[in-house]
């Protein structure tokens, strides 16, 4: 139940930030009209940093929905639909970069400054795995630059999200509560 419902979460999150659901829910809600330009994920191509199950499925549903799908994993790996690529290629061809690394020593910081200037420019990033995995000011720095067009994340360095947190004054940033797994 878990794992299926983090996958859910993962691309829930991705279709919600390529729409600009957040931003229009809350633009509604204080009065406005505002109608945002999404981005179509038909076409595009969705890099998984991390290849276990929850990946596997996200693979498959993105991979239905007509997504191009590259992944890398620490050890070699494969599955059908899924093109696995070195961790360069995975940073500069990713559309939508989704996160699926377990957090320990070796993938602390991971997505580091420097693997974030490798990405895409514009990439929307989701991290449904930990916050940890992620500079959290390299990836403050690249949303505010564009680098990163936006960020759909469940997970954070610090949970709950401290008030006054840089992230809770993003308009390119889509939030929820580390509850992926809950259903």
């Amino acid at each position: 139940r878990g794992d299926i419902a983090g996958v859910e979460h993962a691309i829930a999150l991705m279709w919600a930030a390529a729409r600009g659901v957040a931003a229009m829910d809350r633009g509604v809600r204080a009065g406005g009209w505002p109608r945002t330009e999404g981005m179509q994920l038909t076409g595009k191509t969705i890099g998984l940093l991390g290849f276990g199950g929850i990946a596997a499925e996200v693979a498959r549903i993105a991979g239905g929905g007509g997504m191009r799908v590259l992944a890398w994993n620490r050890t070699p790996k494969t599955a059908p639909g899924v093109t696995f690529v070195e961790l360069d290629r995975l940073l500069a061809e990713s559309h939508v970069l989704s996160i699926h690394l377990l957090l320990n020593d070796e993938t602390r910081g991971f997505l580091s400054a420097a693997r974030i200037a490798r990405l895409r420019p514009g990439v929307l990033l989701v991290n449904t795995a930990r916050g940890a995995v992620v500079d959290e000011a390299a990836m403050l720095a690249a949303l505010a630059s564009g680098q990163i067009g936006h960020a759909a994340l469940d997970v954070f360095e610090t949970e709950p999200l401290p008030a006054g947190h840089a992230l809770r004054g993003l308009a390119n940033v889509t939030l929820s509560a580390h509850s992926g797994f809950k259903t």
